[in-house]
């Protein structure tokens, strides 16, 4: 499924809305948060279809791979590199129209061609980061920010 199955704002926004109501019923603060992860990566690429959904985890100096949906991915992600560790970098949501153009891409798939990534903040840092690829040009947008922020604040509450 592609995401251009999702071009009216109006329906994408639907299918956030939907989606934000579920996500309290799919988190589990009495289990790990990978797990949550993983409840949240696969809600995210089944309502969607995305090409690509998962967690980066900081992990000492590197985000490392975490739950996801898709094809093979990049395991370690150094601090301030690609649009995950940029985003980690800049602690805020980074929206990629071209990923070929963005500096210092790192292309773990040729087929991605647009990215969005969400820190996961906890006390002011970043814990880890939602990353969303897609294989079109300019998939996301200000609903995808907001939506994927309020997604990833929920997830924010799991951490002690």
């Amino acid at each position: 499924m592609s995401a251009s199955l999702f071009v009216h704002s109006g329906e994408k926004n639907e299918k956030y809305q939907a989606l934000l109501q579920q996500i309290p019923g799919l988190l589990d603060p009495q289990v790990d948060v990978i797990a949550n992860m993983a409840n949240v990566a696969a809600a995210l690429r089944e309502t969607f279809g995305f090409f690509w959904v998962g967690f980066y985890r900081v992990v000492g100096e590197q985000l490392v791979l975490g739950p996801y949906q898709g094809p093979l991915a990049c395991t370690r992600i150094a601090f301030g590199k690609g649009v995950c560790g940029a985003s980690w970098e800049q602690q805020k949501t980074l929206v990629v129209a071209n990923v070929h153009e963005f500096p210092g891409h790192i292309a773990c798939s040729e087929a991605s061609k647009s990215e969005i990534v969400v820190p996961i903040m906890v006390d002011g840092q970043v814990v880890a980061v939602l990353d969303i690829d897609s294989d079109e040009f300019a998939t996301f947008d200000d609903i995808d920010r907001e939506s994927l922020e309020k997604i990833c604040t929920c997830l924010s509450e799991l951490y002690p």
